[in-house]
């Protein structure tokens, strides 16, 4: 056994199972550990690369009975090159200002997390949600992470991401914006934005998370390509 692996998370758990959020009729359950701070980001970056996710010092990855439409998919990032529509969107969000702040919460942010989930995910477990648990999403990270804010030249809070650095790129953990501004596209130019970031930096992937091709909510990842999926046979590039 390496040194690396003998650090990873000793037991893991399965969840009962529950409604899937994403496809009606089917079943979620996954399978989690807890990341302890001893681990760092070394051992949170394997486990990213085998289609693990984080919230909070839990990760996870889906287990689900008789499904696998949950694809964890990642941007190689020095072969992306914007389609038409992202320039426009890149040109439509030009006098944005961005600022990478610690993971510390504010007042501010979850006010524009409450608009994003009231007006996109009313029906999910996000919508409970109070500040004291917005600030655990933000906060209580074992992992190298940062908060980025997207603001208008004015100073109004356009879009959040929380973003967790790795070794060979950085991982959008969660991403909200304000839901009144769609025809400005900010989500898609926050992962514009992160892929740049990444590119800047060297680094190889922006890590967007699961992609469901039946899901609406998920769709949006496909558009940006060139974009690898994680399979049975590691990861290869997604062809759909």
């Amino acid at each position: 056994m390496t040194q690396q692996s003998s650090r990873l998370p000793r037991f893991f758990f399965r969840t009962s199972p529950q409604p899937c959020p994403y496809l009606p009729g089917r079943v979620e359950r996954n399978i989690f550990a807890e990341l302890g701070s001893p681990e760092g980001t070394t051992v949170y970056g394997v486990l990213v690369r085998h289609g693990f996710r984080r919230s909070h010092r839990i990760v996870y990855r889906p287990d689900c009975p008789g499904c696998n439409a949950c694809t964890p998919v990642r941007v190689v990032v020095a072969e992306f090159t914007p389609s038409l529509s992202q320039r426009r969107v890149i040109r439509r969000n030009g006098t944005i200002a961005i600022t990478e702040r610690p993971p510390v919460a504010t007042p501010e942010q979850y006010r524009l997390f409450r608009r994003y989930v009231e007006a996109r995910h009313g029906d999910g477990e996000m919508s409970a949600m109070d500040y004291d648990d917005f600030r655990g999403m933000i906060e209580d990270t074992p992992v190298e992470s940062m908060i980025v804010e997207f603001r208008t030249p004015t100073g109004a809070l356009q879009g959040t991401c929380l973003v967790d650095r790795l070794e060979d790129g950085m991982s959008a953990v969660y991403s909200f914006f304000d839901p009144t501004l769609a025809s400005a596209s900010v989500g898609t130019f926050m992962v514009l934005w992160l892929i740049d970031r990444v590119r800047g930096e060297g680094q190889h992937y922006a890590y967007l998370g699961y992609w469901i091709e039946s899901s609406r909510k998920m769709a949006y990842k496909a558009r940006f390509r060139p974009l690898e999926a994680l399979g049975t046979n590691g990861w290869a590039r997604l062809v759909a």
